[in-house]
């Protein structure tokens, strides 16, 4: 059956070069001889200065398009999932940049991958989004999603800081380290995994806490359930930081509490019908090749 994606958004990455709009253009006539009315975002007309299109931001796509397609690499794909989530627009990524564990159609069969895609030939999934706010006294010095992890480190002195974190209320532990990773399944082959976290299936409700460089052989990652509310209380620091997705930040105090939630609504994914999470993972981590 036939997918009903009246209205099209297409985004590339933020450091497009105008080359990219060869591919860019070739791709909005592919989707309109389909039939599907197109929108190309705003930022990404300007960087490719094509001018044959319709033009939104990011929110109005939001509001309008049926079905984002994100060109670039995850990197791309986390920041256009961050504005597009609240509007629940679904999402297919093109991969051009290193990973591709999130932009996982190749650019070099788009075309016809598209074509399938958009006849409805597809794989839906859900990822749970991360809500995460920094409180400082009564006040909320910032909230913000992250779709990968949100992250608790020290910043430019390099010295350990001290926290403690509790799960619903309840204390779990106090910590001397670099930091905390707090990942979805999503962020879990991202920095946390690079950490020593472990990987998550990206449908599992949960979320995975991960000690960077504690200062105690004690310490290890932990997996909660993604329903539950995780606080980290900042108790000693020279200068500390909150990062969100590493692409968004915010310098901490002692006494700031950063505070991870889930996301009310879920970041919705489309692969190629047949897609298989672990033939990404052998893939992209290169498992079972012959030193």
């Amino acid at each position: 059956m036939k997918a009903d994606f009246k209205t099209i958004a297409l985004v590339g990455k933020y450091n497009n070069s105008p080359a990219s709009s060869g591919v860019l253009t070739r791709l909005a006539e592919f989707l309109q001889k389909r039939g599907h009315s197109v929108l190309l975002s705003a930022h990404t007309a300007d960087t490719c200065s094509i001018q044959d299109f319709r033009v939104s931001t990011l929110n109005e796509i939001g509001r309008v398009a049926d079905l984002a397609i994100v060109l670039g690499g995850d990197g791309t794909l986390l920041h256009v999932a961050r504005t597009l989530v609240d509007h629940q627009v679904p999402m297919i990524g093109i991969n051009q940049g290193r990973l591709g564990f999130l932009a996982d159609v190749s650019i070099d069969t788009m075309f016809s991958t598209l074509q399938e895609m958009l006849d409805g030939k597809y794989t839906a999934e859900d990822r749970v989004m991360i809500e995460s706010s920094v409180e400082r006294s009564d006040d909320i010095l910032i909230a913000a999603y992250a779709f990968n992890d949100v992250v608790v480190s020290k910043s430019t002195m390099g010295r350990l800081i001290e926290f403690e974190v509790y799960i619903d209320n309840q204390f779990v532990y106090s910590q001397r380290a670099d930091g905390l990773v707090v990942a979805s399944p999503t962020g879990s082959t991202a920095y946390a995994m690079s950490a020593g976290g472990p990987i998550l299936h990206p449908t599992l409700e949960a979320f995975v806490m991960v000690p960077i460089c504690p200062h105690t052989l004690s310490a290890r990652p932990i997996a909660v359930n993604s329903h539950a509310e995780i606080e980290i209380n900042l108790i000693h620091a020279m200068d500390a930081r909150v990062h969100f997705d590493g692409q968004r930040h915010a310098d901490l105090q002692v006494g700031d509490r950063v505070i991870v939630r889930r996301g009310k609504n879920p970041v919705r994914l489309l692969h190629p019908e047949g897609h298989n999470y672990y033939d990404t993972l052998r893939q992209k981590l290169h498992w079972g090749e012959k030193l």
